[in-house]
């Protein structure tokens, strides 16, 4: 007997998309009730800065998800998630320019070309650009699935230099950086595994072809 077809959830999304402009609200009414803290500005760049990496550590498990528990569902999530992680990490860098820096842009210049820290996490943010350009079905056409998978990789690339950014721009415990990229790696090793299960599978059948 085939297993039952699974009934979709019409609320899945638009529940998801709800619950990721939560933060956002109420890092917005912190503000607005001085509320946030001794330096609003700092802890609100760090938070954009966390839910940027959140989010697209949520977009790069999808995958995981399916290879090790055989959930489905996280795919119909995984293109919102990752457009939430450009999107906070906008806005992340948004805050640092007009708000922390105020458009002073000779010292913005020294910060992405000099302090490793914003280095990596400029290059992050850069890498991202692509990927959220690209996120359409119509550019899935337009490039082809398996240039446009290729491009989609760099996602992870994104995840590790996200990952250094956190790691370098945390001063004195080191410990919740170390847990992401700890999470990051996990990921990365499923995803490797598998590709190496498949390269093997694949040269099993040729072989096996090629013999008969």
């Amino acid at each position: 007997m085939a297993p039952p077809r699974r009934l979709p959830v019409p609320w899945l999304k638009p529940g998801v998309f709800a619950g990721a402009l939560v933060p956002l609200v109420a890092l917005a009414w912190q503000g607005l009730n001085g509320t946030l803290g001794a330096d609003p500005v700092a802890i609100a760049l760090n938070r954009f800065g966390l839910l940027a990496l959140i989010f697209l550590l949520a977009s790069l498990a999808a995958t995981p998800a399916k290879l090790l528990l055989g959930w489905t569902w996280p795919l119909r999530l995984r293109r919102m998630l990752g457009l939430f992680a450009f999107f906070y990490a906008c806005v992340h860098f948004a805050t640092y320019v007009a708000v922390d820096q105020r458009f002073d842009w000779p010292v913005l210049w020294a910060d992405v070309t000099k302090r490793k820290f914003m280095v990596v996490g400029f290059a992050a943010f850069l890498l991202l650009l692509p990927l959220a350009l690209t996120s359409t079905d119509a550019s899935v056409r337009r490039l082809g699935l398996r240039r446009w998978k290729a491009l989609h990789r760099l996602a992870y690339l994104a995840g590790v230099l996200a990952a250094v950014h956190f790691l370098w721009r945390v001063k004195l415990d080191i410990r919740q950086p170390l847990l992401y990229a700890l999470v990051l790696g996990a990921l990365l090793l499923v995803r490797v595994v598998d590709a190496v299960r498949t390269r093997r599978a694949k040269a099993q059948r040729q072989t096996s072809a090629s013999a008969a």
